[in-house]
């Protein structure tokens, strides 16, 4: 995986319409759930109890939090763009969120990003990205949104 260097307006400009990149896999374990269900006071048996996900659950086992697999989306978007010559980043919201597939324990996710559009709001660059998080071995992705980021340039 080559990661894409963005320094600028232009530079993010020069991207429009096009993928940027995708990231590397990433395991999502049984551990990384159940802090993530402590940290999140969120400890349905579906995530946190594999014996009980096992026997009564529709998946063979637990599965993320969709909160999770949505959260691990800076920690991947790192891995495919580094922009410079930022004052500050801010994510601003999200846009056609759909959790289309459960991602269960110990499945590999990667992030797809593709750039929609970008505007420049007096100096504050608002981008408009659409991403897919894909499991890998599964044709349906664990999420689609798009993520809408403003940056503020030096």
């Amino acid at each position: 995986m080559s990661q894409l260097i963005i320094d600028s307006f232009e530079g993010f400009q020069a991207y429009v319409g096009q993928d940027l990149g995708v990231s590397d896999y990433h395991k999502v374990t049984q551990e990384q759930i159940n802090l993530f269900a402590e940290a999140t006071i969120d400890h349905q048996w579906i995530h946190t109890d594999p014996e009980r996900a096992k026997a009564e659950g529709a998946f063979g086992g637990t599965i993320a939090h969709g909160y999770l697999t949505l959260s691990l989306v800076p920690y991947l978007w790192d891995q495919i763009v580094q922009v410079n010559n930022l004052k500050m980043m801010v994510n601003y919201g999200i846009e056609h969120l759909r959790f289309a597939n459960p991602v269960k324990v110990n499945d590999e996710i990667r992030m797809h990003a593709h750039l929609a559009n970008i505007s420049d709001l007096r100096g504050t660059i608002k981008t408009e990205m659409k991403v897919k998080i894909e499991i890998k071995g599964e044709k349906k992705p664990a999420l689609a949104a798009t993520l809408i980021f403003l940056y503020h340039f030096l």
